[in-house]
């Protein structure tokens, strides 16, 4: 995740000690998704979700027991997700107990569900932050959902997060089918008072593998940073108070780095040194993912490969004793890389970007990232 307005304005963001602070990656940050049942289904969904049941979820009381493990792990932040996190009926008891325990607890949702009563009730058992899904303006956003209602329901979902006090972003998956509506994203932003937008790179996984073809290209991935940055500096001149992030493609780390040292050598040293804190893509490392039954996964995009179940083994044994292959690797993956990512002079500051989209075009996890737009020469010319 590339805090743009903390790197590229030197604002400082709300969460930036979990990203460039000297405690960064010491302990995961954990997705757990709670339920795999979901009331829409969009097309990029990276777990295939659907509006049915699905055995096996882990109880109430086993959700405890894995929520008082974090805990003593010290794990910073518990993301609840899904699937709909709230189609569990007992996210807000399992919530009050995390946050009663001292983790962060945030919210990943489509937002069609939150009612006043359920803003308060997340406010109430100690949710920070709603990160809600919406991934373009209406026509757009509810084709990507399957849902006419979509749209509307996430607006108003936002709308009763603000009243409720509850700190809502919006999360927004750019590809070819929404790129031309994100100019009205920040419209939308600007009326709602939304101060924080994060926008997602296409993972290829789940249902997402069959829009591979519609992702960004790189020169359309190049544009879109461009104007991220420029849309920040405007937005800090106006005094809005917006947070623009970027996720899951660490090449923008590179490329903002670049940009700022034609703008400004001093500060694109300083920013250089944030990003090695950073170290880019941290899966296995920086972020884990339990699924609905247990499962534990290097993040959330990794649901087709395992190292273990918590109700085997506690995810804090699993998490630091495991002698998992893949894991392992994931953890001393410079060893591993290949192509343009094992010769890359920003390898400290990306990470080799996200190994799932080289398994799903190339058959091989340590092949380069077929999403990073970054040219020869930038990536060999020096510092």
């Amino acid at each position: 995740m590339l805090n743009i307005t903390k790197l590229w304005c030197n604002t400082p963001g709300s969460m930036d000690h979990l990203r460039y602070g000297p405690n960064t990656h010491q302990k995961p940050i954990v997705v757990w998704n709670t339920t795999q049942r979901c009331n829409l289904k969009c097309i990029h969904c990276y777990t295939k979700s659907e509006n049915k049941p699905y055995q096996n979820e882990l109880t109430t009381q086993e959700a405890k027991t894995f929520i008082e493990d974090l805990a003593n792990f010290k794990v910073p932040v518990l993301l609840f997700s899904g699937g709909e996190p709230l189609l569990r009926q007992d996210l807000f008891e399992i919530a009050s107990q995390a946050s009663n325990l001292g983790i962060r607890t945030v919210l990943s949702t489509n937002g069609t569900l939150i009612t006043q009563e359920i803003a308060q009730n997340l406010k109430t058992a100690g949710f920070t932050y709603i990160g809600v899904s919406i991934d373009g303006a209406e026509t757009t956003n509810n084709k990507f959902r399957n849902n006419p209602q979509a749209f509307n329901q996430a607006i108003t979902g936002i709308r009763n997060c603000l009243k409720a006090g509850i700190k809502p972003g919006l999360r927004f998956t750019v590809t070819n089918y929404n790129i031309q509506d994100v100019e009205k994203i920040f419209d939308l932003i600007a009326t709602e008072n939304i101060p924080r937008v994060c926008f997602y790179h296409l993972a290829y996984v789940g249902r997402g593998t069959a829009i591979v073809n519609n992702d960004l290209t790189h020169e359309q991935a190049r544009k879109f940073i461009d104007y991220l940055l420029l849309k920040a500096e405007t937005l800090q001149q106006n005094a809005q108070n917006t947070e623009i992030l970027t996720v899951d493609n660490h090449a923008d780390a590179a490329y903002l780095y670049l940009k700022l040292t034609k703008k400004d050598s001093k500060r694109a040293r300083e920013v250089l040194e944030l990003l090695k804190i950073n170290g880019g893509n941290s899966s296995g490392k920086g972020i884990a993912c339990v699924d609905f039954k247990g499962y534990v996964h290097p993040d959330q995009f990794w649901q087709h490969y395992s190292i273990g179940n918590i109700l085997e083994e506690k995810f804090s044994t699993l998490w630091t004793t495991t002698q998992d292959p893949l894991l392992l690797a994931l953890r001393n993956r410079t060893a591993h890389l290949k192509g343009k990512c094992a010769t890359c002079q920003f390898l400290d500051i990306c990470g080799g970007n996200l190994r799932v989209r080289a398994q799903a075009v190339y058959g091989d996890i340590w092949a380069p990232d077929p999403a990073c737009y970054l040219n020869t020469q930038e990536i060999t010319s020096s510092k």
